[in-house]
């Protein structure tokens, strides 16, 4: 947000929606509160929205909107029994989220941000990773196939290999092993242009406050 407009002085709040709303309610301190769209409209407040922020504005955090059930790795008939919960896409969406985020080795201190979308078939990720002042930057998109029936990969593979965090054997195991390359090509992409460096500073800074 910092880098789409020099007058906007971010600043930020703690608390449930009831609280959030109320100190921008009650108070001279705040022009508007950014917040998730879905959880206003949970609550039957869509219209407290003015704006939503796309992608362009505002990039989400890894994994950012998607649930999950934690399962024992090795727990094979829960995970058979919790598979049938799966959304196709979001899973691959998580996983080449997830695999971006460790091969750049960060985590909550540092940030990261992307967004994914799947159309035609195509897996799209974009990732960036910022200074703390949004000064310095590093934005690129990569694309990939995620169709079933897509051959310019090995689909010989276990489908109940775990993938950074994910087992999905209901899901093309192909799919999901072109989405976790997608998510370390995109990494390694953001890493030969200097974001290592970045994502250091940032890190360094935080651990200091």
């Amino acid at each position: 947000m910092s880098l789409r407009s020099v007058v906007l002085s971010l600043v930020l709040q703690r608390g449930n929606l009831n609280t959030r709303l109320k100190k921008l309610d009650e108070k001279e301190d705040y022009a508007a509160i950014i917040l998730a769209a879905a959880g206003l409209g949970r609550m039957g407040w869509d219209d407290r929205i003015s704006q939503i922020l796309g992608p362009e504005d505002c990039m989400y955090a890894v994994g950012q909107g998607a649930l999950a059930v934690e399962v024992r790795a090795r727990d094979l008939d829960i995970l058979e029994m919790v598979s049938v919960l799966h959304h196709p896409e979001t899973v691959l969406r998580c996983i080449t989220e997830r695999a971006f985020l460790r091969c750049l080795e960060g985590g909550c201190s540092v940030p990261v941000a992307v967004n994914t979308e799947v159309k035609d078939s195509q897996l799209y990720l974009t990732g960036a990773v910022y200074s703390l002042d949004g000064s310095d930057s590093l934005k690129e998109t990569m694309q990939t196939s995620i169709a079933a029936d897509d051959k310019s990969v090995d689909e010989e593979v276990d489908e109940r290999v775990q993938r950074v965090g994910v087992t999905a054997s209901k899901i093309c195991g192909g799919a999901q092993d072109r989405a976790e390359r997608l998510g370390i090509d995109l990494a390694n992409l953001l890493l030969s242009k200097g974001a290592k460096e970045i994502l250091t500073v940032a890190r360094q800074l935080n651990d200091a406050r």
